[in-house]
């Protein structure tokens, strides 16, 4: 499938195709047209009007364009599930309900659009404001960049865009270079559902045209997903600027003995291995009380072992490819670099082009990379503990914080310890991958910028305007 020609209007000198291709099979999917360095001044230029546009929409205007960019994205479920299959590799069921959420943050996109437009402030409960009244109201911030990564190539461009489009910015949407075809998907049904096309401007480009757009003046907000190199390079280029930020993470999950082991495996095996691992929120490091930590294990492997791993486009996958060969090939470097210093290999550690399979370690030591870094693949470590201090100490020893996952029956327990835990959520009875799209999401640790979650992103993309009458 091609892309449509209306989500890039601008002129595009020295344009050059980029190819999209199958991460499974590697056939072509589809092109994209390249922007080049020097495209950037008619790209700001093309947002400037984008944004002069966008301020002027009544809410109820933004409301009913992302309401019904919603009503279309469902009816076109299949579409877009068939490209983010294509492109992004996931499996048609992961596909199907990627597509779901991406409804639903377009619909809570609606709703923040015209009930979030400010307060009431009560001047007259001070001293000598007696005779004052007045609001503030939240406006919008003007253009931003949305830089998104290829993992949930749809409803993460959701999330940029959706609160965005509530908030009444212009936005210049750079989506990842193995992923682009669903993000213009997107793009086109917003411009359909009645969004002016100047608004979103989408943009294919190298990093030299991604550094000059994040460095522009221009620009009030970069909102970027993706990892800390990446990251750090686009905070050193920024300048004076709101930066937020989803750098990645290294979930923890804690199991206690008290708790129901078998629905604990299940949560933690579709938690550690969905998107073929490629999650940020994944659980990556499971932490298991030493009295249940044989029986945990070994229903963990003998669950792990029954997975299909494979082609995404048939309903029996459970885990597809990786984005690409040499992502899969890392994965296995990580796993073997570590059993090379003690790590012993459960299941898996198997790999066929970018499909590597669902692989399970135990005795990972903890100064290897595959326990302090994030792996972005279907790899898991176990590990045993035997006190809660322990467990805590453990689960925060790394410098990436985004969810963890705690098991147990005991109330008191669950409490007290996802207080100690260092993260910006925790799942108690859950695996530490659950996210739901309104609650605010992001990181407790090195790199942690901002929050997603539709109406947190929406006030990070909005500014507050005062209004104060003297009576």
């Amino acid at each position: 499938m091609s892309a449509p020609a209306i989500a890039v209007p601008h002129d595009v000198t020295e344009a050059a195709a980029l190819a999209v291709h199958s991460p499974f099979d590697g056939r072509a999917i589809g092109s994209v047209r390249q922007s080049a360095p020097g495209d950037v001044a008619g790209i700001l230029e093309r947002a400037r009007t984008g944004f002069a546009i966008s301020r002027t929409l009544s809410r109820f205007a933004r409301h009913e364009i992302l309401d019904r960019a919603a009503g279309l994205l469902r009816d076109r479920a299949d579409d877009a599930a068939a490209l983010i299959v294509g492109e992004a590799g996931k499996t048609i069921r992961q596909a199907r309900k990627e597509v779901r959420r991406a409804v639903t943050t377009l619909s809570l996109s609606a709703e923040t659009a015209r009930s979030h437009a400010g307060e009431v402030i009560p001047f007259d409960a001070f001293e000598g404001s007696e005779k004052r009244r007045g609001w503030f109201t939240r406006e919008p911030l003007g253009i931003i960049v949305a830089i998104t990564p290829y993992n949930d190539p749809l409803n993460l461009v959701a999330h940029k865009l959706g609160p965005a489009v509530a908030a009444g910015d212009a936005v210049i949407l750079k989506p990842s270079p193995f992923a682009p075809l669903t993000a213009e998907f997107l793009v086109a049904l917003l411009v359909e559902a009645g969004l002016p096309t100047e608004v979103i401007t989408t943009v294919h480009g190298d990093p030299a045209v991604a550094q000059a757009l994040v460095a522009a003046h221009d620009v009030r907000l970069i909102s970027f997903t993706g990892g800390f190199a990446t990251g750090e390079a686009i905070a050193r280029s920024a300048g004076l600027k709101r930066l937020a930020m989803e750098l990645g993470g290294n979930a923890p999950v804690l199991v206690f003995a008290d708790t129901d082991i078998p629905a604990a495996v299940e949560a933690c095996v579709s938690g550690a291995f969905w998107a073929a691992g490629q999650n940020c929120v994944g659980a990556q490091r499971i932490l298991v009380q030493r009295e249940v930590h044989e029986r945990f294990r070994d229903a963990f492997v003998a669950r792990t072992r029954e997975l299909v791993a494979g082609d995404p486009t048939d309903e029996r996958t459970d885990v597809g490819p990786m984005i690409t060969v040499e992502a899969a090939e890392r994965a296995q470097r990580l796993v073997d670099d570590a059993v090379a210093v003690g790590a012993q290999v459960l299941a898996g550690n198997r790999r066929e082009g970018s499909v590597y399979w669902p692989t399970v370690l135990d005795a990972v030591p903890y100064s290897c990379a595959l326990w302090q870094d994030e792996a972005f693949a279907p790899v898991v470590a176990l590990a045993p503990f035997d006190t809660e201090e322990e467990a805590i100490a453990l689960a925060n020893e790394t410098d990436y914080a985004l969810h963890a996952g705690v098991f147990t029956a005991d109330l008191t327990r669950a409490l007290r310890v996802s207080e100690q835990i260092e993260a910006g959520g925790v799942m108690i009875n859950d695996s530490s991958d659950y996210r739901v799209d309104s609650m605010p999401f992001g990181g407790a640790k090195h790199g942690s910028m901002g929050r997603e979650g539709v109406r947190f992103a929406y006030e990070e993309l909005t500014q507050p305007k005062v209004v104060c009458i003297s009576t």
